[in-house]
């Protein structure tokens, strides 16, 4: 039973016999929710197309909103440095102020006897590292560099 429908539904597409505009009208008369689907999407593009489009505001362009964002990047951007200032503002005041206590208390004279244990693995650490300064160095210039052009690619050429 189950082939006979599906050959019944088939024979006419085979045989030229059902286009798909022909089969779309069939499955409109059959289905009232597409139809109706299909009514409601009609009125709608009808109530649309009666509309006017508000036009754009004549100070409006790419040009305009790449400023605006680029002014926005850039108050974000001193926010960020002026956050970072405070950070380190605050981590120098904690570090004298446990120098002061150091001092103070008398823990600064064992602090020197820990540097003074310290000192020749922190010079072992010096030789190690010593070597590997260029290669981070050269790193950080191709960074910085990277970072100026993209800076001057993406200045701002509309002001001054």
């Amino acid at each position: 039973m189950f082939c006979d429908e599906v050959l019944e539904a088939v024979e006419p597409i085979a045989a030229g016999e059902l286009t798909p505009s022909r089969r779309l009208t069939d499955h409109l008369a059959s289905c009232r929710g597409c139809a109706g689907a299909l009514d409601s999407a009609r009125r709608l593009d009808a109530l649309l197309r009666g509309r006017a489009a508000p036009a754009a505001p004549a100070n409006f362009s790419s040009r305009v909103m790449s400023g605006l964002r680029r002014a926005r990047w850039r108050t974000e951007q001193m926010l960020d440095w002026g956050f970072n200032l405070a950070l380190v503002a605050a981590g120098v005041l904690v570090v004298s102020g446990l120098w002061v206590v150091m001092r103070r208390s008398g823990l600064a004279t064992v602090s020197t006897d820990a540097i003074e244990l310290l000192g020749p693995g922190m010079i072992l650490f010096a030789r190690r590292v010593t070597p590997s300064l260029p290669l981070y160095g050269g790193a950080i210039g191709l960074v910085g560099t990277a970072l100026a052009v993209w800076w001057w690619a993406e200045r701002d050429t509309t002001t001054g």
